[in-house]
């Protein structure tokens, strides 16, 4: 049980779990996640964390894109952002790189959520651990997540 399962038990959430073997040469975890579950990569979403220098934030966007700065920036009514180091994510959400999900981190951030996330009845997440995603509502998860907007962030 990870966090993120735990919390989604404790709030009623519905959500479906898929483990997979996960290959400790992969660097790319969601398109892994997508080829080992056979599911279409458009529904599989990277949970990305990135900071003004004065706050960190949750961006949640699909494995077959890149987050844009500039316009998750304007979704979080912030002037600029860049990435965390990946160190700095773990120590922050409690998860390991390849294995943050933007469900029960130590402390909950404010996030956004790409907008395709909406056209798709359930989308996939990290479940807390590498070989390990969680299918459920975009709504849900929004709803889950602290302060979760929608908005275009992700660009091909």
């Amino acid at each position: 049980m990870t966090p993120a399962v735990l919390t989604l038990q404790k709030k009623k959430i519905p959500f479906t779990q898929h483990e997979y073997d996960h290959d400790p040469a992969s660097q790319n975890y969601g398109e892994e996640a997508a080829q080992k579950l056979g599911l279409n990569p458009e529904e599989v979403f990277k949970t990305l964390l990135v900071t003004d220098e004065k706050s960190v934030f949750v961006a949640i966007v699909p494995v077959t894109g890149l987050l844009n700065l500039k316009r998750a920036a304007a979704a979080l009514r912030v002037k600029k952002l860049r990435m965390t180091e990946p160190k700095e994510a773990e120590r922050i959400t409690g998860y390991l790189v390849g294995g943050i999900s933007p469900i029960g981190q130590k402390k909950a951030l404010p996030t956004v959520i790409d907008e395709s996330a909406l056209s798709s009845k359930k989308i996939y997440v990290s479940g807390g651990k590498r070989g390990f995603d969680i299918g459920l509502a975009p709504q849900d998860l929004a709803g889950v997540c602290r302060q979760a907007v929608f908005a275009d962030i992700a660009e091909a």
